[in-house]
């Protein structure tokens, strides 16, 4: 497999290269150079697969020789050993779940895959591999555990102050070992900065071996097409054929993943692009100019992004031809008020209790719906547990949400976080102290 920068397709480097390195140092992301399609047999019959079945086949396609077989089917079976179930609400409307791996969110899938491939392809006695991390909420978790024990390697978060649940803090501050927390007196996009001032950092890099786990590494991208394809696989059980996703998008890494899943095959009629008031892909969508902006606090954290960095990667997929991608993406947004709306709206209609970011999900493909008559199954994508923002929920629907066992023992743990201004030469400090 072979893989290029957004900024120059001519500089092509292999897959480890590209996940050790996340971000080429002319600053764009790295992108396969060729994206295959799935055979159509695969296609007609994938109904008859499993999860790691299809994980598997999608892999061995897009990563070709990378990674040996037996190799790369035993870290899908290391990484994704949990369900990502399709659920009917009625007989046009199912959601996604995709809560059920440790840290309950989405970024399991590709957390755990990243950690897995990272750890196979160091080599003993090498630098000790440096992650950093920015987080809006759910990214952190599922990186911290993902990577947590894995040896060699070391952890450092990055999150905004005030900006993240209790429940996601705590996913990043109590693990310990080779996990390290900061708390950044700012917003996400002052930690995305932040992290990427790093990478560019040429004494930082000569010092230290530094990766990036958050979704501009090629290696969560990959994982994230795997649930897209076993979605339309339990459809297709029920006599389903084509589909419309509805996804919660913040950085843009998650439907960015379906688009690559639907280059590769995938039957897709449309993408809704979910957003809160962070709508900079809304607005480019309706007026054509890209303008990004600083982000702003929602109930929806996971989302509040002004500058979602993997829109690039959605543009580069369509050769940056904004008319091919609107006849494939459309995008709607919502307030807090009306998130709440479509929290309640599922309680009441369906006795389904959704967090904020899939409520908005929810609420774009009602909203499609309304626009555009389709016949299609309309599928929007769950993307953490309720239980991860219980301050968001009103009384009554707060105390019917069902805590898992791993939410309970959150809070015996000892917190550590160290505190920091928006401010990159503390950060080099902090690093540089290692």
């Amino acid at each position: 497999m072979k893989l290029y920068s957004t900024n120059n397709h001519n500089l092509e480097v292999d897959f480890a290269t590209a996940v050790f390195n996340s971000m080429p140092l002319d600053k764009g992301l790295y992108m396969p150079s060729y994206v295959p399609e799935l055979d159509q047999e695969f296609i007609d019959n994938i109904d008859k697969f499993t999860l790691s079945q299809i994980a598997f086949k999608v892999a061995s396609v897009l990563l070709k020789e990378a990674i040996p077989s037996e190799d790369l089917q035993a870290i899908i079976d290391d990484a994704i050993n949990f369900e990502a179930p399709v659920v009917a609400l009625d007989n046009e409307m199912y959601v996604l779940e995709l809560f059920h791996g440790p840290s309950l969110a989405f970024k399991d899938f590709g957390a755990r895959f990243m950690s897995r491939v990272m750890a196979y392809f160091l080599k003993e006695n090498e630098k000790i591999l440096d992650v950093l991390v920015a987080t809006s909420g759910d990214t952190g978790g599922a990186v911290a555990l993902g990577f947590l024990g894995i040896p060699n390697t070391r952890v450092t978060i990055l999150y905004p102050k005030g900006k993240v649940s209790e429940i996601q803090e705590l996913q990043l501050c109590t693990n310990g070992q080779n996990i390290h927390a900061i708390e950044i007196d700012g917003t996400f996009d002052d930690c995305q900065a932040l992290v990427k001032q790093a990478f560019a950092d040429t004494e930082l890099n000569e010092k230290f071996r530094l990766t990036s786990a958050n979704s501009i590494n090629i290696s969560r991208l990959i994982p994230q097409t795997f649930y897209y394809f076993n979605a339309y696989a339990q459809l297709k059980r029920q006599g389903k054929n084509h589909v419309v996703f509805s996804v919660p998008s913040g950085n843009f890494g998650n439907i960015a993943a379906g688009l690559l899943a639907y280059k590769m095959g995938l039957p897709v009629e449309q993408f809704i692009a979910a957003t809160n008031v962070n709508d900079t892909v809304p607005r480019f969508l309706e007026t054509g100019v890209y303008e990004t902006k600083p982000s702003v606090q929602t109930y929806a954290n996971a989302m509040d992004v002004g500058a979602p960095s993997n829109f690039v990667r959605i543009m580069d997929l369509f050769q940056n031809d904004a008319q091919a991608l609107k006849k494939l993406v459309t995008s709607y947004s919502f307030n807090d008020e009306q998130t709440l709306q479509g929290m309640n709206e599922l309680y009441e209609r369906f006795q389904y209790i959704a967090c904020p970011h899939t409520a908005i999900a929810y609420l774009a493909l009602k909203s499609y719906a309304e626009d555009r008559k389709y016949e299609e199954a309309g599928v929007f994508l769950s993307t953490a547990h309720a239980c991860k923002f219980p301050d968001v929920f009103p009384a009554e629907l707060k105390e019917k949400i069902i805590n898992p066992e791993q939410v309970a023992s959150l809070h015996s743990k000892e917190k550590k976080a160290t505190k920091m201004a928006v401010n990159y030469p503390d950060f080099k400090e902090y690093l540089n102290s290692f």
